[in-house]
């Protein structure tokens, strides 16, 4: 590894421990997390459609992503099994390249079958694009989605986004239970 290549991982790590060293209460993390999730369904049909059909939601309140040439982005959220608490996960990612600005949004993962659950709650930690397959569901899709449409494993919609950052991906984003 070059000088180069260690100095940017340092410094992704550094900007990803900053975006992420946030201290809230598992309960104050619980409230945010339902309180969010009630907000995108009442928001979006589709994400209504989608949590009925669920088997588990992760639903990550406020997540944050910054960067000028290196990026981070970080978040803590809680995965409801049956509307039911059922662990803290951590969300973190560091990218580089031609970027600048922050940008302040929240995102749900809903889990659609008993396989999908028992992946996140037995994996050390994964990766979104590694997985099973996650289906992001945009404005345009989301127009257009039913429940006879449903047929991932995995469905992520996002929301609340404030602040200025070109583009938002999930891609690459790493999910670790606390």
């Amino acid at each position: 590894m070059t000088f180069q290549s260690k100095l940017k991982y340092a410094a992704c790590l550094i900007l990803t421990a900053f975006v992420t060293a946030g201290t809230v209460s598992a309960d104050n993390l619980t409230a945010e997390s339902r309180a969010a999730l009630n907000q995108l369904v009442a928001q979006n049909p589709a994400a209504g459609k989608v949590k009925s059909k669920a088997a588990a939601v992760l639903v990550f309140p406020d997540v944050v992503k910054a960067g000028f040439i290196f990026g981070a982005q970080g978040g803590k959220g809680i995965l409801f099994v049956h509307n039911r608490p059922n662990g803290q996960y951590r969300t973190v990612a560091a990218s580089h390249g031609l970027q600048a600005g922050v940008q302040k949004y929240g995102y749900a993962l809903f889990f659609m079958n008993q396989k999908a659950v028992d992946w996140i709650n037995n994996t050390r930690g994964w990766e979104i694009g590694t997985g099973p397959s996650v289906v992001i569901v945009d404005k345009g899709m989301a127009r257009s989605f039913t429940t006879d449409t449903l047929h991932s494993g995995i469905y992520a919609f996002t929301f609340d986004q404030q602040g200025l950052m070109a583009g938002l991906g999930l891609q690459g984003s790493k999910i670790m239970r606390d």
